[in-house]
């Protein structure tokens, strides 16, 4: 937000505008932590697999033994990837919170929804529509979920 907007105390202090700038903060820190995480494992990922058809034409003994192992390495972090679905949390916050950025803005704005509203009442509705983005991040969050157990799940069954 820009520093220069100076906005009222009852504004600024009300428990509405806490949320908000919690929230955005929350889901754009957990954004750039999956996204960190999700490259991390990507880049160790290619990493490996440019290395397997370089090793294989190394005339060694321990060369079967280390290309299985980063062929392994690189199925095991895919597996980490999959459990732990970085790759969605990551788009999934970032879109909450550039949700909530717009939401913020069309508020100072006194623009979209918020136009014709008094301070108070532009902040209950500035909470509604909060919880809701919220709402409808954390049902994604729990669809992902469950989606990530019941693939760890089949991939169990079916080594069994």
């Amino acid at each position: 937000m820009n520093k220069d907007i100076t906005l009222p105390d009852a504004v600024q202090d009300h428990p509405t505008w806490l949320r908000l700038k919690d929230q955005r903060s929350w889901y754009s820190k957990e954004s750039a932590k999956n996204k960190k995480k999700y490259y991390k494992i990507k880049i160790i990922q290619i990493v490996f697999a440019g290395l397997i058809p370089i090793l294989s034409l190394i005339d060694f003994q321990a060369t079967k033994y280390i290309v299985a192992t980063l062929g392994a390495a690189i199925a095991i972090l895919e597996g980490v990837q999959q459990l732990f679905q970085f790759h969605s949390l990551w788009l999934e916050y970032r879109s909450t919170s550039e949700n909530l950025k717009h939401e913020e803005y069309l508020f100072l704005a006194l623009s979209g929804p918020y136009r014709n509203h008094s301070a108070e009442e532009g902040l209950l509705l500035l909470a509604e529509r909060i919880e809701e983005h919220i709402s409808k991040e954390h049902a994604k969050w729990v669809s992902i979920s469950q989606n990530a157990d019941s693939e760890v799940k089949k991939t169990i069954k079916s080594h069994h």
